[in-house]
């Protein structure tokens, strides 16, 4: 007679099967979650993006139509029939030459580039001090400079306005109508979100290389410009991209500082356009596309540092 062995089952590897067998059907069923999910949230940002794209789709459209089929329909109407429109650039060329296109854009670039430039690099050192210094009072001093960012620029426009007209009269240096007017008040305003967005990404620098420098030698004006300027790029560059379209965009500052006359910027040229009974909003759609071309230039030329710029501190 053949006796056969009877196998001991280990109860502890039984066990420690069973479990890899869960995490295992875990994983299968998270994996073939992941997928779907991705596809849902593509399907959502696709529709998003398009939203957003429609309003600049049709701005376009509606600046290479005749006059008589945009007065007679809407531009949604080209999608279904893009080739019986009589399709023609003459909006494009009246709104060049009633925007003075050669001089305005100059104008708007002598506005813009240093009211992006100023701020950017003066809170850089101010989020450097609120970073690495240790001084009495300096967090009552950064949550006062938050708080100025509740501040809306409208409710401030009568007193700077007052103020630049007493600094006139008592120096006899008229700045109202000039490009240091925007260049102020673009600055000062965007000053309090550069300096929170600085400072949150200088937090994030290895403080063990700051030290060194320190150690070695290195003055605070060499450890700034040798050391935190080339490391913060990024954030540099995310609020120049944001404080760019601002001030490029802007009508309002221009509208009050500037005024009109040879100094005028895009933004009031493409105003004078719709004309006085909103005729002309033809010329301002074809302007319009025609004031999007810099932006839009800027923006796709600084976007890789955009997002690693804003979101870098946002979980320290």
């Amino acid at each position: 007679m053949t006796i056969i062995p009877t196998p001991v089952v280990d109860e502890q590897g039984h066990r420690e099967t069973v479990e890899v067998e869960k995490k295992t059907r875990r994983k299968a069923a998270v994996s073939g979650e992941r997928p779907k999910r991705q596809v849902l949230i593509t399907i959502v940002m696709g529709i998003i993006a398009v939203a957003w794209l429609l309003p600049l789709l049709g701005l376009l459209i509606t600046g290479f139509r005749s006059k008589a089929d945009v007065d007679a329909t809407g531009w949604w109407t080209v999608l279904l029939n893009p080739f019986g429109q009589d399709w023609t650039v003459q909006a494009f060329s009246d709104a060049w030459v009633a925007l003075d296109a050669g001089t305005t854009f100059w104008n708007s670039v002598a506005v813009t580039v240093p009211a992006t430039i100023l701020p950017v690099m003066i809170a850089a050192m101010a989020a450097y001090a609120f970073t690495f210094f240790q001084f009495r009072g300096k967090e009552i001093y950064f949550a006062i400079i938050l708080s100025l960012m509740v501040v809306p620029i409208q409710l401030a426009i009568i007193p700077v306005l007052q103020l630049f007209v007493w600094f006139g009269n008592a120096t006899g240096i008229q700045i109202i109508g000039q490009y240091p007017a925007a260049w102020i008040v673009h600055a000062t305003f965007a000053m309090p979100l550069a300096i929170y967005i600085l400072r949150n990404y200088m937090q994030t620098l290895p403080n063990s290389l700051i030290e060194a420098a320190r150690v070695d030698g290195a003055s605070h004006f060499q450890i700034f410009w040798r050391l935190i300027v080339p490391m913060s790029v990024p954030a540099l560059a995310s609020f120049a991209i944001f404080q760019f379209l601002w001030v490029w965009n802007d009508f309002l500052v221009a509208y009050i500082f500037i005024q009109s006359g040879p100094n005028q910027v895009l933004t009031q040229g493409l105003y004078t356009l719709l004309g006085q009974y909103g005729q002309g909003w033809q010329r301002v759609a074809a302007g319009s596309f025609i004031t999007l071309v810099v932006p839009l230039l800027i923006f796709f030329a600084l976007q890789r540092f955009f997002v690693r710029g804003l979101t870098a501190g946002s979980v320290k």
